[in-house]
């Protein structure tokens, strides 16, 4: 018999808790009615909850040897309560399942079948194919979902229809493989784990599954900032293992920044010093800030160099297209071109040949 482990993350729930619970449970009956050698274990997370929903949780686990409680004595987040039932789990398959009404736990056994009959490695539950009805509430939530979405697909070159969805279930190997590496606490974990999922080149298939949304007056969490988290998150675990085309249209607009950087600095200081210290002050400024991005978003810190050589590799990117910005700012003023487009063209040149140099030399992808 095979055990299906369902993660419970838990933050002041009292009033649906015990309801789902006791859903997530009568899945042993219903898996035998339809022929699934299948039994559930359910791991609630409970992270630090200001209500009652830990001595809820405690009751439902003294009466069901089939639950374990755990607690976190500070509030971390969702995805952090994930990690800690991942590990915690038993089962042969492992997903998650929210403690609101918002997801039908019979719908995981549908998605289970795929792993079970070893079609699949991963199943992730999608809220937009088809259905027959569905609950209408916010356009932007929509919007935001679906956006985050088709970002994730660019950058890790799936085609999935639902990265935010909650319901996503793993073979146990494989989570537990990537649960040590999960660093998102909040919502950040759906598009970190997609990202582990495409690095893995796991096989992946997705479900419909039935989906009743709550209001925030019922009780919603996820608000507008964990989506810009999200988007964060999907540059900063992904985009280092992107398709080369992606990786330099992200970097042309951490170029466009930083030579916005440059230009404004350069525009201040030449009122006041000459072109060379004009130049250098603001070429370094820029540098700075494009490396700040580059490892806040593009390139995975430290990828193959220890501390002093990845510094004394980025000195020498600096020094080279230093020159190349000095002379090339020289050049198009000696022909004609005032201070404005001098550096723009300059900084043309500067983008291509500083995103070769990084990826290529500075942070070069370390082979795994």
């Amino acid at each position: 018999m095979k055990i299906l482990s369902l993660i419970v993350p838990v933050y002041n729930e009292e009033r649906t808790l015990k309801g789902i619970i006791e859903k997530t449970l009568s899945l042993d009956n219903e898996a035998k009615k339809q022929g699934l050698d299948l039994k559930v274990e359910v791991v609630i997370v409970d992270d630090c909850s200001k209500d009652n929903s830990f001595k809820i949780a405690k009751s439902i686990a003294l009466e069901n040897k089939n639950v374990k409680v755990f607690q976190h004595k500070k509030n971390l987040g969702k995805g952090a309560a994930l990690k800690t039932g991942f590990i915690n789990a038993n089962g042969d398959f492992i997903g998650i399942q929210d403690a609101d009404n918002e997801y039908n736990p019979v719908d995981y056994l549908k998605m289970v079948r795929p792993l079970m009959e070893d079609r699949a490695d991963v199943c992730y539950g999608s809220r937009y194919l088809k259905q027959d009805e569905r609950r209408i509430l916010y356009f932007w939530h929509t919007f935001m979902n679906k956006s985050l979405t088709f970002l994730t697909n660019m950058y890790t070159n799936l085609d999935i229809t639902d990265m935010e969805v909650c319901y996503k279930l793993f073979r146990a190997d494989i989570i537990k493989k990537i649960a040590p590496k999960l660093k998102e606490n909040r919502f950040g974990f759906e598009p970190e784990v997609t990202v582990y999922v495409a690095k893995g080149k796991y096989r992946l298939i997705e479900c419909a599954i039935s989906y009743n949304p709550r209001s925030y007056e019922e009780g919603k969490k996820i608000k507008a900032k964990d989506g810009l988290r999200a988007l964060y998150c999907i540059l900063h675990y992904g985009a280092h293992c992107a398709a080369l085309p992606m990786q330099f249209i992200l970097y042309l607009f951490i170029g466009a920044f930083s030579a916005l950087v440059n230009i404004f600095v350069f525009m201040i200081l030449v009122k006041s010093f000459s072109l060379f210290y004009s130049v250098a002050l603001a070429f370094i400024v820029s540098a700075l800030v494009n490396y700040l991005l580059c490892i806040a978003l593009l390139f995975r810190h430290k990828a193959r160099w220890n501390s002093f050589g990845e510094i004394l590799a980025y000195i020498i990117t600096l020094i080279i297209m230093g020159l190349i910005d000095y002379y090339s700012t020289y050049w198009f003023l000696i022909v004609g071109f005032n201070n404005f487009f001098a550096k723009v063209f300059s900084n043309l040149i500067g983008v291509i040949g500083n995103f070769l140099l990084r990826k290529y030399f500075v942070f070069p992808e370390k082979i795994e």
